[in-house]
């Protein structure tokens, strides 16, 4: 067996497959991290693989919330995870009475983190305390899901007003705090010149 569990709990392999090959083990039943969400996603690649269905997950992307006023969630790694791997990262942050939302559902308190890699500004975590933490992170876990950067951030327009732009004022904070602006590229071609008809 591949996976290990906690004590008393069930050993399962990557497919979540136990030692008897045609029983599978899914949920609190092997332990950590726990959550209904994971629970289900282990569910549906154990039933896969027991039915030959080809599929893949990403289980380092798993979002991680806790539902306490205030909300706590978190995808990709830590800052812990990142300085004990030798990895060079730097961090933005927003303040969630920074954003007109904030203001307007009076959470003063809100934090988003975005960890992004120092020379890439590839998106390696998010970090959410504040009212709607839970339903924020998944933003973040999208853009990395597909190799996005912090820049992503800056070159987006979110509505307004909502939580969501927590994320565009954390990648201006990062971003500053590496002394450098980015890379934009015009969206729009100079205009060429047009023969005029007489």
């Amino acid at each position: 067996m591949e996976r290990k569990s906690v004590v008393g709990g069930v050993c399962t392999n990557a497919y979540y497959q136990t030692e008897v090959p045609y029983v599978y083990a899914v949920g609190d039943v092997i332990g950590f991290p726990s959550l209904v969400s994971v629970s289900m996603e282990q569910g549906r690649l154990a039933a896969c693989h027991a039915y030959g269905v080809p599929t893949q997950s990403v289980s380092e992307l798993f979002p991680y919330g806790i539902y306490t006023i205030p909300e706590i969630s978190t995808v990709g790694k830590n800052e812990e995870e990142l300085t004990q791997d030798g990895v060079p990262y730097e961090i933005g942050k927003a303040q969630y009475r920074e954003i007109a939302r904030g203001q307007i559902i009076g959470d003063e308190q809100g934090t988003l983190k975005l960890i992004f890699h120092m020379d890439t500004r590839e998106l390696l975590g998010v970090d959410i305390i504040g009212t709607g933490a839970s339903e924020l992170i998944h933003i973040g876990q999208a853009v990395m899901a597909f190799g996005g950067t912090v820049d992503y951030f800056v070159n987006t327009v979110f509505n307004y007003p909502t939580l969501a732009e927590c994320y565009e004022t954390a990648a201006f904070n990062g971003i500053n705090r590496l002394g450098s602006l980015p890379a934009l590229e015009p969206k729009l071609k100079p205009p060429q010149e047009v023969g005029v008809i007489v």
